[in-house]
């Protein structure tokens, strides 16, 4: 029993450690990348709405390779994410594609969505393009880890539990010391 116990103990503080260290790296990392997490060289984004069901559902994160030059070279079909307005991203399939004055503009639309995008994309204002990776319900974490509140829960609540455990474990330990003095001090001999 004493080493169900002891391993149980272990597996919880191994366990708690590491959420310590992957809540850490999360935030970190969205923090430092301006609120995007990237990983081998895509960036991962938090899908808000449901413009692009069925093909990824609202609360997923999707991945994109950032557009490297000037964004020209994405097709009809294509699904790209793009700089909607100043705070605003957006990712819809391109269903147009024309140049003017030595620009090219994509018309888009969102496949949920019943109408085409009312303003044309610039290709200077196109991001990245999806990859087809997706992860369900992880956007939902991502927004709530990003925002003051999700970094303050996600790092701290990981460190009072381990805190918090640390002194239980201490306290078990000197009780079974204190134990041990009275059993050892019960078995002398008076003098």
């Amino acid at each position: 029993m004493k080493k169900l116990l002891r391993f149980t103990s272990s597996t919880v503080t191994v366990l708690l450690f590491a959420a310590l260290i992957c809540m850490i790296i999360v935030v970190i990392s969205s923090k430092a990348s301006g609120g995007s997490p990237s990983a081998m060289g895509y960036e991962i984004k938090s899908v808000l709405s449901g413009s692009m069901e069925p093909t990824f559902q609202t609360g997923s994160i999707i991945a994109i390779k950032p557009t490297e030059e000037n964004g020209t070279e994405y097709q009809d079909g294509d699904i790209i994410t793009f700089q909607q307005d100043q705070e605003t991203l957006v990712t819809h399939r391109i269903i147009g594609v024309n140049e003017t004055n030595d620009q090219i503009v994509y018309e888009t639309k969102g496949d949920n969505n019943d109408a085409a995008d009312m303003d044309p994309v610039l290709d200077t204002n196109v991001v990245g393009e999806y990859t087809g990776f997706t992860i369900p319900y992880v956007g939902y974490f991502i927004e709530f880890a990003n925002s003051p509140t999700g970094a303050l829960v996600l790092l701290v609540t990981p460190g009072v539990i381990i805190f918090l455990y640390g002194i239980l474990s201490i306290w078990r330990e000197l009780k079974k010391l204190e134990a041990k003095t009275k059993s050892a001090s019960a078995s002398e001999p008076p003098d």
